[in-house]
């Protein structure tokens, strides 16, 4: 059984229902089964201060990550493999929802399957592996009905 949380950490309202339906879609259509992460909501002011304490990038971003299994094997307990965290920033996700001319709720979900996809292994370091990991996000997206 899978297990995750989410968190809003902000003042804004967000539709955590859907979060929590397009999660559990994810999950299924990678046939992920006993993984273990939470989802966290913040303001801008706490997404730079981790990209700078952790990433040493001063400034904004729109997703942060933080993959246990970075770089390991498959980190399993008893209640299955701990994937780790991500953070998404509210005011960086509707910015981008206007800039891209498409919904916030789309964005909301790009910024989770991106963050999720980075949790299990994904990245996007060079051409070869943004375009593994973008077909994948686009994938799971569309077949979740939130395209662009």
């Amino acid at each position: 059984m899978n297990n995750f949380e989410i968190f809003n950490e902000t003042d804004e309202k967000l539709d955590l229902e859907e979060e929590k339906k397009l999660i559990e879609f994810a999950l299924k259509h990678e046939n992920l089964t006993n993984v273990t992460f939470n989802v966290i909501f913040v303001d801008s002011k706490t997404i730079r201060e981790l990209n700078k304490n952790y990433r040493n990038i001063d400034r904004e971003t729109d997703v942060i990550s933080f993959a246990l299994e970075d770089g390991e094997e498959n980190i399993n307990f008893e209640f299955g493999r701990l994937l780790g965290d991500i953070y998404i920033c509210t005011s960086k996700m509707k910015e981008q929802a206007k800039e891209y001319g498409h919904s916030e709720k789309r964005e909301m979900g790009f910024l989770t399957i991106h963050g999720l996809l980075h949790l299990l292994g994904y990245d996007h370091m060079n051409k070869e592996e943004e375009k593994i990991m973008f077909d994948k996000q686009k994938e799971i997206l569309d077949a979740y009905g939130l395209k662009r």
